[in-house]
């Protein structure tokens, strides 16, 4: 089976034709040529590149495919770009987007701002703008042909400047994890950072990793290879909006997606507003709506309810992109891969639950099923002041009085499944990709990816154009550090909570040996491996008894890759659609900045108003206000800053959890070992670190969309042949990217896109009209889809 992480590290697309040989792409006579038109445009129905030699259309299974066959090659250099829609857009939407996203942030279960949403928005906006500035280029408003007439308005609005506003406004969406320290200072640690410190803080941890994304650009973002499954509904989102709007296929396209966008918008009221129910069907809750257990295993549309063990989920919010972190309708980048990661989520993660939880394994039955808060081991939520300092370090005589914390079964479980994957994460880039990425370092810049090469005609962003990052990124520690001296109005710290500028350049060196393995994956099979808990478990050896720096040391070390990451996804997009490097870098930076800034003032807003509900360990339905994600992130901060030692030492409880990652290290040998010997049984479509990271994927939030979620991933790959024999139970799946390639290849992304936008729309409507996020709450009146309790009708149990 050929698979995308098959693919030679460069060189130009198997089978692609001659206009991309060596000699030409070295010429900008070529980068300006219409050669690329023997191709056709992706719009078309069907061309010669889509043809086997059967004269039947291939499926997509290369990155040359994906490169070649779903984006397009067109380029227009004259297109302008700065212009006034470009700068009054992106500002508009970043605060928007910011705004949007850090709501996002304290719900239960991740959402994300989807960038298609972002990019259907822009384009509107875009339109509108087009023909109601003055400008040379408008016909109801013409005016002089000058410089600044130009920029106001140079003619349609196109390609380059909607992608310019998408970067800026979606890299705003990304949540500084920063907020995570800042708000867990104020709920846990009963003190306010300066805010002028917290600021500088959120710019520099921002910022950080973009300057490490530019320096492995030529391996991580040039190459063929280097797919990132996940923005082809974005880059195919594009085709339709602005390219071939003559073309009859791709007319049907753009009906297509107005139906299911307004579509969507509408019905996505019922499950997030009218009938909260239908965020997870629940037919064994309706049966016995007084059992535990049956909670446990089949509920889930409330926050760390349960398992949601065949739910039905109607919330695009929760089953598609925008949930999921890979997408429902996103092929996997290798066959085997769909349906058995997803059915890990329906049976590997409910047995060892469950089981753990039944036979009590670390105390399991004194605390809740699902939490990411600490507890004493009577099962009562522990007290974290009653071990520290008043500097914030551990008292270990107070330790002796108070007893060790414990976790939840299922978030410790979560943790062994994430150490897993660390480790499985390592040898599988060895043994799978290490050749291709030592490949792509040693050619560099002599990269012949068709997009690349097109991108010639542009002026890079040079590495000294950088050193602005790496010049005032050292100030950043000594800024931090402040936050230890700041004098609160019910205690003093001291300066011990240092993680000083020896920690902090340790930490920029993980981000820098990590992120190109990280991007790598991500480039690659569209999978995160996580490394924060590393991190953490790095900083605890260097900073032991210090919750405080363990965080800052985790902020500089896994922040900084996963912004890095961000920047090299946003590169490619540039590569993708030709949008200038230096526009690139540009918006990506101050999108950042924007989002970091609203995040700070909107997170402030949001703990002074609903500071029980943050601590409490189940949250609100109303509005989905949950303080999850800063619970967990200051359990961590204080299992691994305070108590390492005790807590995780190999004769300790959890001694297990760091144990993991050198258990992870061997997982993929017997998969490699088996592909060597038996190749046609597909061994090499199974990505064990994702594999490993789903043990505990439902260890918290609402976990009612992972049945549908599952359901809809197989449709979209696979297509159900003799429906007929539906009642004999048994099934035969052919493959939708193999059987169905024409549909798939014109609809399938841009489905995608369409739910997402659509859902996307109405979350933010909903939100200030009726959710809360305005100031005020309207509440829809309780009815059977709405009932009093958890909305499938499931037993309370938090």
């Amino acid at each position: 089976m050929e698979s995308i992480e098959a693919l030679p590290a460069v060189g130009p697309p198997t089978g692609s034709p001659e206009y991309l040989d060596e000699k030409a792409s070295d010429t900008k006579e070529h980068i300006f040529s219409d050669a690329d038109s023997e191709i056709g445009e992706v719009c078309e129905d069907i061309r010669a590149i889509d043809m086997d030699a059967d004269g039947k259309e291939k499926p997509i299974v290369t990155a040359s495919d994906w490169s070649t066959r779903l984006i397009s090659l067109h380029d227009d250099p004259s297109l302008p770009v700065w212009t006034f829609r470009l700068w009054f857009l992106s500002l508009g939407l970043s605060a928007f987007g910011a705004v949007l996203g850090e709501i996002f942030a304290f719900r239960p279960q991740a959402v994300y701002v989807s960038q298609l949403f972002l990019q259907v928005a822009s384009f509107a906006l875009g339109k509108v703008l087009e023909e109601i500035i003055p400008g040379p280029g408008n016909k109801r408003f013409p005016m002089p042909d000058t410089a600044f007439w130009r920029f106001m308005n140079p003619g349609p609005f196109n390609i380059k400047e909607n992608v310019g506003i998408l970067i800026m406004a979606a890299a705003s969406t990304h949540g500084a994890l920063a907020i995570n320290i800042f708000a867990a200072d104020d709920l846990y640690y009963h003190f306010t950072p300066n805010p002028a410190v917290a600021i500088f803080t959120l710019l520099g941890s921002q910022l950080l990793g973009y300057g490490l994304a530019g320096m492995y650009r030529s391996f991580l973002v040039y190459p063929t290879y280097c797919v990132f499954p996940n923005l082809m509904p974005t880059i195919q989102m594009f085709d339709v909006l602005f390219r071939n709007q003559d073309n009859i296929l791709q007319r049907k396209r753009v009906k297509f997606f107005w139906a299911i966008f307004i579509g969507i918008f509408v019905w996505e009221w019922f499950p997030e507003y009218i009938a909260p129910t239908l965020t997870g069907i629940s037919i064994f809750c309706l049966a016995r709506k007084d059992s535990p257990w049956v909670t446990r295993l089949f509920g889930g549309a409330a926050g760390n309810e349960g398992l949601g063990l065949f739910s039905i989920c109607l919330d695009w919010n929760y089953i598609g992109s925008g949930g999921s972190a890979y997408g429902a309708l996103f092929p996997a980048s290798v066959d085997a891969t769909v349906p058995l990661h997803r059915s890990l989520d329906l049976h590997v993660r409910p047995i060892s639950f469950t089981a753990a939880y039944s036979m009590n394994v670390w105390n399991a039955q004194n605390f809740p099923f699902l939490s990411q808060i600490l507890f004493y081991e009577n099962g009562t939520e522990y007290q974290q002041d009653l071990i520290l300092n008043d500097d914030f370090t551990l008292n270990t005589e107070k330790l002796a009085i108070q007893g060790l914390p414990w976790f939840s079964t299922s978030y410790a479980i979560a943790k062994i499944g994430g150490s897993l994957s660390f480790g499985a994460t390592v040898t599988h880039m060895i043994l799978w990709n290490g050749k291709q990425v030592w490949d792509a370092i040693k050619t560099g810049r002599n990269c012949k990816d068709p997009h690349y090469v097109k991108m010639q005609v542009y002026d890079e962003v040079p590495f000294w154009k950088r050193r602005w990052l790496w010049e005032w990124q050292p100030t950043i520690p000594p800024t931090h550090n402040s936050l230890g001296t700041y004098p609160t109005a019910s205690r003093t710290a001291s300066t011990d909570t240092r993680m000083g500028r020896w920690g902090f350049l340790i930490a920029v060196g993980f981000a820098a040996f990590f992120l190109p393995i990280i991007s790598t994956l991500y480039a690659i099979l569209c999978y995160v491996p996580g490394t924060e808990d590393i991190a953490r478990m790095l900083a605890a050896g260097l900073l032991p008894g210090k919750p405080q720096a363990n965080m800052y040391f985790t902020l500089y070390a896994y922040n900084s890759t996963e912004q890095g990451r961000s920047m090299t996804r946003d590169l490619k997009m540039g590569q993708y659609t030709k949008l200038p490097p230096r526009v690139t870098f540009t918006m990506q930076s101050l999108g950042a900045i924007i989002g970091a800034l609203i995040n700070y003032v909107l997170m402030v807003q949001i703990v002074k108003a609903h500071r029980d509900i943050l601590l409490s360990v189940q949250g609100t339905v109303t509005w989905y206000l949950s303080g999850a994600g800063v619970q967990g992130f200051n359990s961590d901060a204080i299992a691994w800053g305070a108590l390492a030692k005790q807590l995780y030492s190999p004769s300790s409880t959890y001694g297990i959890i760091p144990l993991s990652i050198i258990i992870g290290l061997f997982v993929p040998i017997p998969f490699y070992i088996l592909h060597r010997y038996f190749p046609k049984w597909h061994f090499n479509g199974i990505i064990t670190p994702m594999i490993c990271s789903e043990i505990g994927y439902l260890s918290g939030g609402i976990n009612s969309s992972v049945f549908c979620t599952f359901l809809l991933c197989i449709f979209s790959q696979y297509y159900v042949r003799w429906i007929a024999r539906i009642f004999h139970l048994v099934l035969t799946w052919k493959q939708l990217r193999k059987y169905r390639p024409g549909f798939f290849r014109k609809y399938n992304f841009l489905m995608s896109a369409a739910l997402d936008g659509g859902t996307e729309v109405m979350t933010f409507v909903y939100s200030f009209a009726v959710g809360g996020a305005g100031g005020k709450t309207t509440t829809f009146p309780t009815w059977a889809l709405n009932p009093v309790g958890n909305p499938d009708h499931c037993q309370r149990l938090t």
